[in-house]
């Protein structure tokens, strides 16, 4: 596989984004929601790239000392080779460099595999947000992790 590179999302990058979002997830997010973080003060947008191409993504927000990871895909094809610890360990370095100490997300109850994955990357479970979800209705795992 050629060289996986991290760098910042740009509106450019939204098409090829917005593709793997809807390949994702039950309930994609809007272009507009990706917009709206683009420009958001508070926010982290980064993409990874191999040959100019976007095969994943992370969205995360900071304020003060705290963040939350809000949105992480890679494009199938590319998943298992190590792209998203690549996009949450470059985006952790970043929080924790603006002072982020406590670093939250959710994930589906029954995804076992993004469980595993958060926790090899020091996030505990700290509580549930019943019927977070929608299409299927799930209850969410709150995971957070202190640098």
């Amino acid at each position: 596989m050629a060289e996986v590179f991290i760098r910042d999302m740009n509106e450019p990058d939204l098409p090829a984004v917005l593709e793997i979002e809807h390949i994702s997830f039950t309930i994609p997010w809007s272009i507009d929601s990706f917009i709206h973080e683009l420009r958001n003060q508070y926010s982290i947008t980064k993409v990874a790239v191999i040959e100019d191409n976007v095969i994943g993504y992370i969205c995360a927000h900071h304020i003060i000392d705290e963040s939350h990871i809000l949105n992480l895909a890679v494009h199938p094809d590319f998943r298992r080779c190590g792209i998203a610890t690549k996009l949450v360990k470059e985006v952790l370095d970043e929080l924790e460099g603006k002072g982020c100490r406590f670093i939250y997300l959710e994930v589906r109850v029954s995804n076992l595999v993004a469980r595993n994955f958060y926790a090899r990357l020091g996030f505990k479970e700290v509580g549930v947000r019943r019927n977070y979800y929608t299409s299927p209705r799930e209850d969410a795992i709150i995971m957070m992790r202190e640098p």
